[in-house]
C-alpha cells in the first residue's frame, strides 16, 4: 500500500526557513549558480545552523511519539536546490534527529505546483515569490523572518494568529484601510451576528483545533498544544470574533483584543514557536521577540 498524506498536518518547509542559509543566499546573489553549487558540495558535511522554521517543525514532529504507529504530522523539504546540492540539508537533519524523510527538490523552479501534490496544510519560506503563489493557491503560507535573539523553545506548542486576513478573510480589513475606524466599527457592529468569511490560516486553525480535542498525551492529560488569537480588533468589533469562532466550533486557548497597541510585549510573554500576521509592520516588530511570519494577500489570476 502506498503512504499516505491524507488526514496529517502536513507541513512544507524550504531548507532556508528550517536551517541558516543566509550567508549561501548572498553567495548565490552575489557570485552566481555554480559558486554556490561549489561552496555546498564542500561543505556538505558541515552542519547548518537552526532557522526561523526550525523550533516549529522540531516542535510539531514531537506530536507523532504521542501516537505510536499513527503519524499526525508530516514535514517535507520544498527546496529549489537541485538533489546534488542537498545533500548538507540531509545531513542536517540526521544531525539534529528531525523525523524528516520527503523532500521536493525543484532545481530552481517554482515550489506551488508541487504543494497540493504533497497536500500541503502550511507552507513556510523566505522566498516572497514561492509564498505568494501558494497563498494564491489556496495553500496557508507564510514568508519568515529572521529568527530574534534567544528565541524560546518552550515544551509546549505554542502558535499565534493575527486575526483579519490571517485566520478571517480581509473583508473587513479592507473596510479599515479604506474608510478608517469609524466605518469599520459600525460595520462589525452591524454584522455581529453574522460570521466572518475564512481567511487563508482558517483550515489550518480547524485542523489544529481537532488535534487538541481528539487526542490527548499517553497519560490522559490535555493535548500539548496551545493557540492564541492576538488582534488589534477591539470591542465593539470583538463580538464577531467570538461569534465566528464558536460557528466555526472552534475554541482558541488565549484570546488578546489589542486595540491598536503594540502586540510585541504579549508575544513575548507567550512565547510562541510562530506567529502569523498579515502586516508587515507588525511582523517587523513582532520578529524582534518571536519567530515571525507574514501572510501575504491573495492576488486574484
Amino acid at each position: 500500500m502506498p503512504f499516505s498524506l491524507d488526514n496529517l498536518l502536513v507541513i512544507g518547509i524550504s531548507s532556508r526557513a528550517l536551517f541558516d542559509l543566509e550567508a549561501e543566499e548572498t553567495l548565490f546573489q552575489e557570485q552566481g549558480l555554480d559558486a554556490y553549487r561549489q561552496h555546498q558540495l564542500q561543505e556538505e558535511n558541515s552542519i547548518l545552523k537552526p532557522g526561523a522554521g526550525f523550533g516549529l517543525v522540531k516542535a510539531l514532529l514531537k506530536l507523532n511519539a504521542l501516537t505510536p504507529g499513527h503519524r499526525l504530522v508530516e514535514v517535507v523539504i520544498m527546496s529549489r536546490n537541485s538533489s546534488e546540492t542537498s545533500l548538507r540539508i540531509f545531513n542536517s537533519i540526521a544531525h539534529y534527529g528531525l523525523d524528516i524523510t520527503r523532500a521536493a527538490l525543484s532545481g530552481g523552479a517554482p515550489l506551488a505546483p508541487y504543494l497540493l501534490a504533497f497536500n500541503v496544510s502550511l507552507f513556510l519560506s523566505l522566498h516572497e515569490d514561492d509564498v505568494q503563489a501558494a497563498i494564491n493557491s489556496g495553500v496557508a503560507s507564510a514568508m519568515l523572518y529572521r529568527l530574534p535573539d534567544n528565541a524560546a523553545d518552550p515544551e509546549q506548542i505554542r502558535i499565534a494568529f493575527d486575526g483579519d486576513a490571517v485566520i478571517f478573510s480581509d473583508e473587513s480589513e479592507r473596510i479599515y484601510q479604506e474608510h478608517g475606524v469609524e466605518a469599520f466599527e459600525e460595520h462589525e457592529r452591524e454584522n455581529a451576528r453574522k460570521p466572518l468569511p475564512q481567511g487563508p490560516f482558517a483550515r489550518l486553525l480547524v485542523a489544529l483545533s481537532y488535534l487538541q480535542n481528539n487526542f490527548k498525551t499517553p497519560d490522559g492529560r490535555a493535548f500539548p498544544l496551545r493557540t492564541a488569537l492576538v488582534t488589534a480588533r477591539a470591542s465593539p468589533a470583538h463580538e464577531r470574533v467570538i461569534r465566528t469562532l464558536r460557528a466555526w466550533n472552534i475554541a482558541i486557548d488565549e484570546t488578546f483584543f489589542m486595540g491598536g497597541v503594540n502586540k510585541s510585549a504579549v508575544l513575548a510573554a507567550f512565547k510562541p514557536h510562530m506567529f502569523f500576521d498579515d502586516q508587515h509592520g507588525h511582523c517587523l516588530h513582532a520578529s524582534n521577540v518571536v519567530p515571525t511570519g507574514r501572510v501575504p494577500v491573495k492576488q486574484d489570476k
